[in-house]
């Protein structure tokens, strides 16, 4: 396996746009594990206080409509 600082060396040699490439390609790839486990927190009933806490902030007029 490539150390990050090997990684980060042959990021710092891309031209611009295979780094706009590769940038697109991370934030598609980070984005699907970021999914991922919000997705598993949810399932775990970790995300549930924070969901009734703003569904009673909802009911009880607390917010301010975008």
């Amino acid at each position: 396996m490539l150390s990050v600082q090997v990684i980060e060396d042959a990021i710092q040699q891309l031209p611009e746009p295979d780094l706009a490439e590769l940038q697109r390609w991370f934030s598609e790839f980070y984005g699907n594990i970021w999914d991922k486990k919000i997705e598993s927190d949810a399932e775990a009933g970790k995300l549930d206080a924070l969901a009734a806490e703003a569904l009673a902030e909802y009911h009880s007029g607390l917010v301010t409509e975008l």
